[in-house]
């Protein structure tokens, strides 16, 4: 075969303060920057991301692969127009050039919202159909927190997302498109079937780690046998207010009778779960007094997620809350990070290790209920922000963070804080040890992640605290003033169905 392969990822948050330009598409940060043509698959080998593992078995087949563009940016709120149109034209312009195709694969989050369309990911797939035909077989991987649309559906010929939270899968996910493709080229298209699910699920609890999620995945994988070609069930992405916006279900099977049986079993076994999707989250005062009580008699660190900041979300990473309750109790052995700000990276660069600056840190994006933390700090550690990344969610990723530094509050020594020039949430452990920090030493570790760093740091942990400290990456979709939800559905589980507000 000859095959196209793209792919355009954001995750849109459409509460977030900051939106994605194309400069944000084309530089590198945690994923590689945007790459054309021959540079693609060489600026993809080796990482955890799905065109990795598509191109891997592909080639291994001897099939003949045509590279377009992929790129990335950090979540955040909507792609602008400018970016969405330079990006996709690029990849429609690649793929004419391309000449003959005997199919395309996209690799595609799933949960785009440019400034100017509602369904990002629907959109380009209606585009690559209009330039292929109806005779070339369109196949795509999507991630786990997709809000699928029915367009992206009927476009593509099959779809497939991650089934892990964090998403340690990835690039095997991009190697079971890749073997489906190649059933679909010996069998024929597959039937599709298409469920929508009436409750938006925090992103919190989606986690495939614990309960309900990982049954309900252990199901799902059952049921991708025999005449099922794949089955996928994605929880959604709820700060992105859209029509579409929440969880799915769908299957694609040697006929719809397969695929029917197949996305019906899942989407029962998981609205019968429900209300299962929920757990407690603390303030973060009481999140600090909690953890210091427990890191007294602990032998490993205990761990604050301060999920409504991270920058996996769409926060900008530069929120205070946690630091600032962390520096008032006079916390020993902690340690914050990523927080990015630019500037104090900056002037502790220009200070130099061991020097103590004056410095207003953090609070930039205008979070409502935040502010800067100003103060003292000591300049301990210095480092490029050029890494690799080691654990199972950004393992093989070439880091490019900016200059990063390790500060140490004057007002609470105890307290270390691990700054980046560029967002990307704290879920690998050698995004500290860069900078001298061993994780597993330290007695509270606070991280600006919601899920992914339990991959990588659940391991190490003694406990670990959900925090509710100001943050555009609202943690219970109940407290999101949505206007563009479809109507009925429950905000949250077991909870109050949407109704648009009079006049909105």
């Amino acid at each position: 075969m000859r095959i196209a392969i793209g792919g355009f990822h954001h995750e849109t948050n459409t509460f977030a303060p900051t939106k994605a330009g194309y400069e944000d598409f084309a530089r590198a940060a945690g994923w590689p920057g945007l790459s054309r043509g021959a540079e693609l698959i060489p600026a993809i080998t080796g990482i955890n991301i799905p065109s990795d593992g598509f191109v891997k078995v592909a080639r291994a087949a001897g099939h003949d692969l045509v590279p377009l563009v992929w790129c990335n940016a950090s979540p955040s709120a909507h792609v602008t127009e400018d970016a969405y149109e330079r990006i996709a034209g690029m990849m429609l312009q690649d793929l004419a050039a391309a000449g003959r195709v005997d199919a395309v694969y996209l690799d595609l989050h799933g949960a785009m919202v440019p400034e100017h369309l509602e369904d990002g990911e629907g959109e380009l797939i209606r585009r690559v159909r209009g330039l292929v035909g109806p005779d070339v077989i369109i196949v795509g991987s999507l991630d786990l927190h997709a809000n699928v649309t029915p367009q992206m559906i009927d476009g593509a010929d099959l779809l497939d997302a991650y089934r892990t939270y964090p998403h340690i899968d990835m690039s095997e996910t991009g190697a079971r498109v890749a073997h489906i493709l190649e059933r679909i080229f010996a069998e024929g298209r597959p039937a599709k079937s298409f469920r929508q699910l009436d409750f938006l699920i925090p992103i919190n609890w989606q986690c495939t780690m614990i309960e309900p999620a990982a049954s309900l995945y252990r199901r799902l994988a059952s049921l991708a046998t025999g005449k099922v070609f794949g089955v996928s069930f994605t929880p959604g992405f709820p700060p992105a207010d859209i029509h579409h916006c929440g969880p799915a279900v769908f299957a694609y099977g040697a006929d719809q009778a397969a695929a029917d049986s197949a996305a019906n079993t899942l989407a029962s076994a998981v609205e019968g779960r429900e209300g299962d999707f929920a757990g407690r989250c603390w303030q973060p005062d009481e999140a600090v007094a909690e953890a210091r009580s427990r890191a007294a008699t602990a032998t490993r660190p205990v761990i604050l997620a301060d999920t409504q900041d991270n920058p996996g979300g769409g926060g900008d990473g530069d929120t205070t809350g946690v630091l600032a309750a962390l520096v008032r109790a006079g916390a020993e052995g902690a340690v914050l990070g990523l927080l990015v700000d630019p500037a104090v990276a900056e002037q502790a660069h220009a200070a130099g290790e061991g020097a103590t600056i004056e410095a207003s840190l953090g609070g930039k994006s205008g979070v409502a209920g935040d502010a800067p933390l100003v103060g003292r700090y000591r300049v301990e550690k210095l480092g490029s922000g050029q890494f690799t990344g080691t654990g199972p969610f950004y393992g093989g990723s070439r880091m490019n963070l900016g200059p990063m530094a390790l500060l140490r509050c004057e007002a609470a020594p105890g307290v270390r804080v691990v700054l980046c020039c560029r967002k990307v949430q704290a879920a690998d452990q050698a995004m500290f040890r860069h900078l001298g920090v061993e994780p597993a030493a330290t007695k509270i570790l606070a991280l600006k992640s919601s899920v992914h760093f339990r991959a990588d740091f659940e391991p190490i942990a003694e406990d670990i605290l959900v925090v509710l400290a100001p943050g555009p990456v609202v943690a219970l979709p109940a407290d999101l003033p949505y206007v563009n939800l479809r109507p009925g559905v429950r905000l949250g589980p077991l909870g109050v169905p949407f109704a648009p507000r009079q006049g909105a």
